[in-house]
């Protein structure tokens, strides 16, 4: 059954077309990431399905009685309420209908059960309670609560008292509680820590109703979605999966169609060259020719699949670093408090040189502090920190306060970096989502998403041996977030990463610093294996654990051998394809010179080559599609 059907819609602004042409369908139970780059229409396209925004083309049609939830943009703002009574708002008409359950049975118990009407009347009440779930609206709101991250204690707190974050997390369950037959969520992550994340994919897992969610969280949206829907380059896509199969599917579905363009216009040259030549025999039957074959021409043209533009890949690279110590970090019984609350009490831990560590743990527990810690900006209450020796560090951490300067953002770099060309800085800087005016802003009128991705650019340039990075993914969307994963997977020095992207962490991570309820503690392995731990437990033998180490450390060296070969023949390979497209172009041009063109001999062997061109092309690009699904299995 369709909930929502769109029919070519498209809203603009302007002038300008955010975009146009979308045709979707949201079916009952549909589960729907929406992706795109930040700035692409996605949250515009959630006002249309709301009503905010009326579309400029196209139709938008309801089934009948369908509600849509989404989050409120200012969330839960003016409440009077506490927390826990805003979050049981949501139920105001099963307590309606309790009271007027309570009051009936005082009315029941009055008559000594004599009147009839009174009894019939507590019955379909009684009935419509439990159908609506009236027995269990207090567990659940107690559930949802404990969920998203509030204590207990939590519950009695005026929601005046609340951040904006919790405010957020607040009206995110009144949603979630309130169950619309259609729920549009917006990020709805940004301000959960893992445990929380994992509540809510589990949420909504079990949900009845039919989802669409924008999240640049792609492990999120792989456990959650079953269909995607992006929105890109003024179009909307639609394809099934979650979004690691939408992206493989993308990738083969773009080049079929590339080639298939590619044959078309082929067939199109080869066509206007008969007209040409037709055109020159200048007689009545010859202007017959010609027109059919126009009209051929109209007819290929009409088939064509329209391309996306070629994205333009654009790498960013830490240079290799110098070489450090073998010990990079050295930590002894660190401990800290604040007041009566201890964040993390005797952590003893060290981080080897080329060892990529990451830090797991709920928000507030301490993970942001160790950092602060090491890098001696907060003093420790007992224990100490050291780096080893020729250790570099360079340092991110989530609020950049230090870039501020009237000079423009691509001045800014420059002058920090001026080995670099302009070009090669405005490259950087478009992989991290600065495009076109743009890099002209003046740093101190950035905002502080603009002003963390720029720190995380100069980083990358700086030639550190040692990373130590807050939550770095925070203010990119998914193409940056796989730019600088990228990078660091391709760093060959040590980095210490506080992230709650668990995608991320899956990709790089091969150890993880756990901050739990009982300590701090290190173990080997990514995201994946720490789920598995939790599940399962530690292996039971332990010897033979300690006895597989050596292995284990063994096959992970290899296994990063295997990746730089990799990833040196994916380079490769992307050198050749732009080698293609240039020949390839040279080949076109010859083929619409004058002086080739009564030349049939000539056009046969350009077109030949052109042909070779496109087989050579169509086995680099099969070999590419391999290697890189090699790279994401």
């Amino acid at each position: 059954m369709s909930l929502i059907t769109c029919q070519q819609l498209g809203v603009g602004y302007a002038g300008n077309t955010v975009f146009s042409g979308a045709d979707f369908r949201v079916e009952k139970q549909d589960k729907i990431g929406v992706i795109g780059p930040n700035g692409s229409g996605k949250t515009t396209l959630f006002r249309v399905l709301t009503g905010d925004l009326t579309p400029e083309q196209g139709g938008l049609f309801f089934a009948s009685g369908v509600s849509v939830g989404c989050v409120e943009q200012h969330a839960c703002v003016g409440s009077t309420r506490t927390v826990f009574e805003e979050l049981l708002s949501v139920f105001s008409p099963l307590m309606e209908l309790e009271k007027e359950l309570e009051t009936l049975h005082g009315a029941v118990e009055a008559t000594g059960g004599r009147d009839a009407s009174l009894l019939e009347r507590q019955s379909a009440l009684t009935e419509e309670f439990e159908a609506r779930g009236g027995l269990t609206y207090v567990s659940r709101t107690h559930a949802a609560r404990a969920g998203l991250g509030f204590s207990e204690s939590d519950e009695s707190l005026p929601v005046s008292s609340l951040s904006g974050g919790q405010r957020t997390k607040l009206s995110l369950g009144k949603l979630l509680l309130s169950e619309p037959d259609c729920m549009l969520l917006d990020e709805p992550t940004n301000h959960l820590d893992i445990a929380s994340v994992e509540w809510l994919e589990d949420f909504l897992s079990k949900f009845r109703g039919a989802l669409l969610v924008i999240s640049h969280d792609r492990y999120f949206l792989d456990r959650v979605t079953d269909k995607t829907l992006e929105v890109s380059g003024g179009r909307v896509y639609v394809g099934r999966g979650s979004y690691s199969t939408y992206q493989k599917n993308k990738a083969l579905r773009e080049e079929s169609e590339r080639r298939e363009y590619e044959k078309g216009m082929l067939e199109i040259r080869r066509i206007e060259k008969m007209i040409e030549q037709q055109k020159r025999f200048n007689r009545e039957r010859n202007y017959i020719t010609i027109a059919s074959k126009e009209k051929q021409i109209e007819r290929i043209r009409a088939g064509l699949p329209v391309l996306p533009p070629r994205e333009t890949h654009v790498r960013l690279r830490f240079e290799e670093p110098a070489r450090s110590g073998d010990e990079v970090i050295v930590v002894e019984g660190l401990s800290k408090a604040y007041g009566e609350k201890s964040l993390f009490r005797d952590v003893s831990f060290k981080i080897f040189r080329g060892e990529k560590v990451f830090c797991l743990g709920p928000n507030g527990c301490g993970k942001s502090t160790l950092l602060h810690a090491l890098m001696h900006k907060i003093a420790p209450d007992a224990g100490y920190a050291r780096f080893g020796q020729g250790v570099q560090v360079g340092f991110f951490e989530q609020t950049q306060r230090a870039l501020m300067s009237d000079k423009s953002l691509l001045q800014e770099i420059y002058d920090a970096f001026p080995r670099f060309t302009v070009q090669e800085i405005r490259n950087s800087l478009g992989a991290l989502g600065f495009h076109g005016e743009d890099v002209e802003k003046s740093m101190d009128s950035l905002s502080g998403g603009e002003r963390a991705r720029a720190a995380l650019l100069e980083l990358i340039l700086k030639r550190p041996n040692l990373l130590i990075l807050d939550e770095p993914t925070n203010h990119l969307d998914a193409g940056a977030r796989e730019v600088l994963e990228e990078a660091l997977a391709d760093y060959t020095g040590t980095l210490l990463c506080v992230s709650h992207d668990r995608y991320f962490v899956n990709r790089l991570a091969d150890k993880l610093l756990c901050f739990e309820a009982d300590g701090v503690r290190m173990l080997e392995g990514n995201y994946d294996t720490y789920v598995s731990l939790q599940k399962n437990g530690p292996p039971r033998d332990e010897a033979r654990q300690t006895d597989k180490k050596p292995n284990a450390y063994v096959q992970k060296k290899e296994a990063q051998r295997r990746q730089r070969i990799r990833a040196a023949r994916l380079r490769a390979i992307e050198e050749s394809l732009a080698a293609l497209d240039a020949r390839e172009a040279e080949l076109n041009a010859a083929l619409s010179a004058p002086e080739n063109a009564a030349d049939y001999e000539k056009i046969l062997e350009l077109t030949a080559l052109l042909q070779a061109a496109g087989r050579e092309r169509e086995t680099l690009e099969e070999e590419w599609l391999s290697l890189s699904e090699e790279e994401t299995d």
